[in-house]
């Protein structure tokens, strides 16, 4: 057979969807969605006809039903590989909604209940003269102590787990470092009774009395090791090239960290204390032992009974009436917006505060 014969000889081709093909076929994006709402159907299908009175049997069945129906689909269109990505896949967003349910509960429960008596009226009074069993009062008290409270411990904790969690990465070696680290796990896990308790032990010691300034410093004791553990994780994440380049340029260590490190994990800091707020900020153990609480408005945290929104939530649905657990609920709103405008704040603030990058 001659060259050019065989240069001419056409090479055979795979037929479409073969083992050598590049084009198989794949199901189409909405697939996903399609499998979810078969599931759905199936689910409520078979609880109907099983007679299963709770939903969350129901929605189970769902989830076993959109989870085989998605394994089984892709591998009879496409192939064994695609359907063991696609179950991994529907195994992470059946986790994903399992998880927001709860939340979204929670939340839709809070603002149904919440909002029969959160009004312009309910910030704005306090408890002072009012029963539980009677219609009325308000959260303003609580609302001032929460505040007072929490900024205290702020301004205490905050600084104090900056500079452990700069020392700890910048500067902590050897057995001191060990230690100290130690120290803030052991911290991180202690409950807040306990750091009621030992602030309590002080004041009974030194005859102080309730304020909420004690209260303040049981919630700092409870805040520093969730911001330093937080503060040090975003410092490691901050290039080891951007500490060398400002060291190679001759400028000291402590410019370095505080023109550098600092501004570059100012998001994630940022971030890290607006959650120890939060975590701090709902705790009523410590506030029962130390503030007493009070129905009277109290704007000086540093002498005499003050209450908080934890707190007038526990008083008003340990009341039991009608008119104290629509306030309970009422607070309940009021705490979670507050921690909500916390966060915002603080993604305002790490944004502004973030550094520049050119395109």
């Amino acid at each position: 057979m001659s060259h050019a014969a065989v240069k001419d000889t056409p090479t055979p081709v795979p037929p479409p969807g073969g083992p050598g093909s590049l084009s198989q076929r794949s199901l189409p994006r909405w697939a996903p969605a399609g499998f979810a709402l078969l599931g759905i159907l199936v689910g409520a299908g078979i609880g109907a006809a099983a007679g299963l009175d709770s939903k969350v049997q129901w929605g189970l069945i769902a989830v076993i039903a959109f989870v085989v129906i998605s394994y089984v689909v892709t591998t009879t269109v496409e192939n064994q590989r695609q359907a063991r990505d696609r179950l991994a896949t529907s195994v992470v967003w059946v986790c994903f909604v399992l998880a927001v349910i709860p939340l979204f509960s929670l939340l839709w429960t809070t603002i149904s209940r919440g909002v029969k008596v959160l009004d312009g009226y309910f910030l704005s009074h306090s408890m002072a003269g009012v029963p539980s069993a009677e219609v009325g009062g308000g959260v303003y008290h609580a609302l001032i102590g929460t505040l007072e409270q929490v900024g205290i411990a702020t301004v205490i904790s905050a600084p104090i787990g900056l500079l452990t969690a700069v020392y700890l990465v910048e500067y902590g070696k050897g057995a001191l470092a060990r230690a100290v680290t130690f120290f803030v796990d052991v911290m991180t896990g202690i409950p807040s009774i306990v750091a009621g308790l030992f602030i309590l032990s002080i004041m009974l010691m030194t005859e102080i009395k309730p304020s909420g300034l004690m209260g303040a410093l049981a919630l700092a004791i409870l805040m520093i090791p969730v911001v330093v553990r937080s503060t040090e994780e975003m410092l490691k994440l901050v290039p080891n090239e951007l500490r060398e380049a400002s060291l190679a340029l001759g400028v000291p260590k402590w410019r370095t960290i505080l023109k550098v490190v600092l501004p570059t994990a100012i998001g994630g800091i940022t971030t890290g204390v607006m959650l120890a707020i939060a975590r701090i900020a709902g705790e009523t153990a410590p506030i029962i032992l130390l503030v007493f609480g009070s129905q009277l408005i109290n704007p000086n945290p540093f002498e005499g009974a003050q209450s908080s929104l934890p707190f007038y939530i526990y008083e008003q649905y340990k009341a039991g009436e009608v008119a104290s657990i629509d306030r309970a609920w009422a607070a309940a709103l009021v705490l979670i917006a507050f921690v909500m405008i916390l966060n915002l704040v603080a993604r305002g603030i790490a944004r502004w505060k973030a550094p520049k990058t050119g395109r």
